[in-house]
This record gives structure tokens, sequence and C-alpha cells, in this order.
């Protein structure tokens, strides 16, 4: 797969992205966890063009730092870009993410290709 490919997924945070909506604290701005899920659509939507119709990709690791809170009713964008393969399987993406008021937050991810029928027969 070639490095590069890139995308961008949008959200408007509403109450039910909060830290207090979600539990992962009391606050109503957005959580890390709602962040972090925005990410990895990004880094999933990235790819998923240049694979097969029987593959997909599952995350496997995302280091991630949410440096600045962002309140509902604000648009945050996350940007994913493919830095890395190896072996056709595993992929490497950096990842940042912004609302109007600039950066909010950047990751780096790690995303698996997996076939879907037999990644389900784990189950």
């Amino acid at each position: 797969m070639e490095t590069g490919l890139t995308h961008t997924s949008e959200l408007l945070v509403e109450e039910a992205h909060t830290a207090r909506s979600l539990g992962s604290g009391d606050l109503p701005v957005l959580a890390t966890p709602a962040l972090v899920a925005l990410m990895e659509n990004a880094a999933m939507l990235a790819v998923a063009p240049a694979l097969p119709a029987e593959s997909t990709t599952v995350g496997g690791e995302i280091c991630c730092r949410h440096n600045r809170p962002t309140a509902v009713g604000r648009r945050v964008r996350a940007t994913a870009r493919l830095e890395a393969e190896e072996n056709g399987r595993r992929l490497t993406f950096r990842i940042t993410a912004e609302d109007e008021q600039g950066p909010i937050g950047e990751a780096t991810h790690v995303r698996f290709v997996v076939d879907r029928e037999r990644f389900l027969k784990k189950l």
C-alpha cells in the first residue's frame, strides 16, 4: 500500500461526545475517547479505498495527546496520514486534530489489515 494516503474526518461536538456523557470526566467538553474514535475513523477511511472488498483494518495501538478542550457546538477535524506499511498488513498513521481555534491533539496509530470473514470467525 502506498504511504501518504490521507483522510480528514469531522465531528460536530454534541453533548453525547462530552466527557460528562461518556464517563471519562465530569465536564461538558469533548471527551478524549470521542477524539480517539474520530482519529481512528480518519485512519480507517484513509486506506479503505485501497483495500480489497474482503479486507478491512482494525485498530491495534494508539498513542494520543489531547492538548486542549473543545466546547459543545464546535467542529473538530482529524486528519490521518499513512506513514508506513509493513508486510502488507501493519499500517502506521500520524494523526492531527484541530477545532476552529487551532490544534487540539495528535496521535500515532497502528492498524492491521485483516480478512473480514477470518477475523469474525475468531469471535
